[in-house]
């Protein structure tokens, strides 16, 4: 058995750390978790230990009670589904051993606890100094019925609701999530979720609320920071059989593979099992075959001002001319009506991506050529818009324009109100572009012209196989 150790530095927690190890058994490890130089860094060494352990020891200061930070640490135990929690109230030979005293701190802890809907938590007096009650009871205590780590063993797992016919299988879940990452979680990214042996992209859809780290009320947000807590749901690209004994996750960011966050499943929301893909008599193949072409997205993108729209626009004409289906969606345009509610924050751009690469998804099924030109600047929605075609039905081009070009050419005068800070969210301003990794097409226009940039573009298109001239 893992057991974590938290609680203010002030508790005695290192005492009780080397009580424990000199009176336990070496396959049962004690892991401290130490205060760090603020509240989130805390929660995360805090949030990662708990998904490695079978139990949590809390330590309190009988002479304090239940700080603030003991019921911070307290709630992301109970959050992420560990089962087993102690309170141990600490230096109990300060308060002289009085039950009436462990009495009142018990009576908190367990009230806290049930508010937070966990009520397999147990309370027990320890003086870690003197070694009271830590391994066996004392006589100091003797209105104690169980030491420290009788306890722990002695917790049991909450019983799991029986599910017809076994483990059943969703793709929706609701979840909590504590964010460890220093970018912010966005509604509409997609990450990797790990359950058990189980990896599987899940996108973040929508995030309900942040827990308040004080009051522990939820509190509307539409992103998680470093730190914080949160409930969301949780969409999977394919099913997973969903076991209410297995519900810890940790999400990471693709390719790097970092985590970014872990968690714990609610529910599957089997709501959406109500919702099947209807199968058509008429389908993309038949309708690609009557177009005479293959359907794809050629994907643009670039700095505003990069000449991403000029250049897909005479990729269209040529494509047109010669008896192509075609359709331009274009950023701007688009922002128009259908994404006319999004801003320019970094969660309203992954919102906005994933609206159009669905759109471009429906029109490559049904037989066109869509050409989508939008600034997209991050690297995991155009992954993940590559995510939605078949292999050879997505183009990145990449419109290679220095930020000091695109600013010189600046059509509509958008960099100059960014520069004066009256237009926020700026893409090269105040908002990064991260540069593709691989794109399929790089286009150097401080070399090439618009027309060179078309050019190759439908040169590319041929050698794909995708269009024939």
């Amino acid at each position: 058995m893992r057991v974590l150790v938290c609680g203010d530095d002030a508790t005695g927690r290192a005492t009780l750390v080397a009580a424990l190890t000199d009176a336990s058994e070496p396959d049962r490890p004690f892991i401290p978790i130490r205060d760090a130089s603020g509240l989130d860094q805390t929660t995360i060494r805090l949030a990662i230990e708990a998904m490695r352990s079978d139990a949590a020891i809390v330590v309190v200061d009988a002479c304090v009670g239940m700080t603030d930070a003991a019921r911070s640490q307290a709630y992301i135990l109970i959050a992420l589904g560990l089962g087993r929690i102690v309170f141990a109230i600490n230096k109990m030979d300060l308060a002289e051993y009085a039950q009436e005293v462990f009495t009142q701190i018990e009576q908190e802890c367990h009230r806290f606890a049930a508010g937070r809907g966990s009520s397999e938590v147990r309370c027990v007096p320890v003086s870690a100094l003197e070694g009271q009650n830590v391994s066996e009871r004392t006589p100091k205590m003797a209105w104690s019925n169980r030491s420290l780590l009788d306890s722990l063993g002695s917790i049991p797992l909450p019983e799991q609701p029986e599910t017809a016919g076994g483990s059943t299988s969703a793709h929706q879940f609701e979840a909590t999530i504590v964010w460890t990452a220093d970018r912010p979680m966005l509604q509409g990214r997609s990450y990797l979720m790990t359950i058990g042996t189980t990896t599987v992209p899940a996108t973040v859809s929508p995030l309900k609320y942040r827990v308040d780290a004080r009051t522990f009320l939820p509190t509307p947000a539409k992103t998680l920071d470093c730190g914080d807590v949160g409930v969301c749901n949780l969409d999977l690209a394919e099913p997973i059989p969903f076991d209410p004994g297995r519900r810890r996750f940790t999400l990471v960011g693709h390719p790097a593979g970092e985590t970014v966050g872990v968690g714990r499943l609610h529910f599957a929301l089997y709501r959406s099992q109500n919702v099947q893909w209807q199968s058509l008599d008429i389908d993309k193949s038949a309708r690609a075959a009557l177009m005479g072409h293959k359907p794809c997205v050629i994907w643009f993108t670039g700095l505003s001002g990069a000449g991403k729209s000029t250049i897909a626009n005479l990729v269209e004409k040529r494509l047109h001319a010669v008896g192509r289906h075609t359709y331009l969606l274009d950023g701007d345009n688009v922002r128009h009506g259908l994404n006319k509610d999004l801003g320019f924050t970094d969660a309203d751009r992954v919102e906005n991506i994933r609206r159009v690469a669905e759109v471009a998804r429906l029109m490559v099924d049904a037989g066109l050529v869509v050409l989508v030109s939008f600034i997209s600047p991050f690297r995991s929605e155009r992954r993940m818009a590559r995510t939605l075609f078949s292999e050879g039905e997505f183009v990145e081009v990449f419109v290679d324009t220095p930020l000091d070009v695109a600013e010189s050419r600046d059509p509509k005068g958008l960099y100059r109100k960014a520069r004066r800070g009256d237009l926020k969210n700026f893409t090269g301003v105040d908002s990064p572009y991260e540069v593709p990794e691989r794109a399929d097409l790089c286009l150097d226009t401080t070399r090439l012209s618009a027309e060179e940039s078309a050019l190759a573009v439908l040169d590319h298109l041929e050698r794909a196989g995708i269009v024939r001239f």
